[in-house]
């Protein structure tokens, strides 16, 4: 019996929530069937937009950038840890999960942000990383890390980034752990290990890249 597959990307479009003082896409109709014969969108949108993946170059000046990644860097066994009822996800609780953190590639947080998705109530603080769980999560052979809302972090204006203001981005990602960011449906996902894949575009040089994650369980 085939798996299920499971979609854990948000709808891309022009009216969706965008990380506060950042840009959101414009989608444009170049050309149209019934004038020109085929039809063309033009998207112009940064690499942050909507469900996508962070490269440690989008925080470290000397970072890798997500072509430096082999492909396989994407896609292998992942965990949900539901945090629903948490207030921080502290390093006392992700220990109930070392065995499970141990055996897998990506650990997805399901914090419930995702009913949040374009509405005020997004932009909220969402249960997020000690800096001392961040830490303890470098030690595991882990290649990335998302959740169902903006940030590891607290989320800050993008005018007012700095280290100090991103802690947990320079920590995961200074361990090259990709940071996937907006994800959905993680209440569909099953307990224990199941696979998962979030395939960048091939962008020379990107910081970040949209991607259609997707699970199959």
């Amino acid at each position: 019996m085939q798996p299920a597959i499971i979609d854990l990307t948000q709808l891309l479009n022009e009216e969706m929530t965008v990380y506060p003082d950042t840009v959101g896409p414009i989608i444009e109709s170049l050309n149209n069937v019934e004038e020109h014969g085929f039809a063309e969108l033009r998207v112009t949108m940064v690499l942050h937009s909507g469900m996508h993946i962070d490269a440690p170059c989008h925080i470290l000046k000397y970072g890798k950038t997500l072509t430096d990644f082999p492909i396989d860097k994407f896609v292998g066994n992942a965990l949900v840890i539901p945090c629903l009822s948490c207030n921080e996800i502290s390093l006392d609780f992700l220990k109930t999960y070392e065995k499970q953190i141990g055996e897998t590639d990506f650990i997805l947080f399901f914090t419930g942000w995702q009913y949040k998705w374009n509405t005020p109530a997004y932009f909220e603080n969402c249960p997020g990383l000690t800096e001392e769980a961040a830490n303890w999560l470098t030690h595991f052979k882990l290649k990335g890390v998302g959740l169902d809302a903006f940030s590891v972090d607290p989320v800050v204006s993008a005018n007012v980034v700095t280290r100090e203001t991103l802690p947990n981005h320079h920590i995961l990602l200074g361990a090259e752990i990709i940071l996937i960011e907006n994800l959905t449906n993680l209440d569909l996902l099953p307990e224990g290990l199941f696979r998962f894949q979030c395939l960048p575009i091939k962008i020379e040089h990107a910081d970040g890249s949209p991607v259609r994650a997707i699970a199959f369980a």
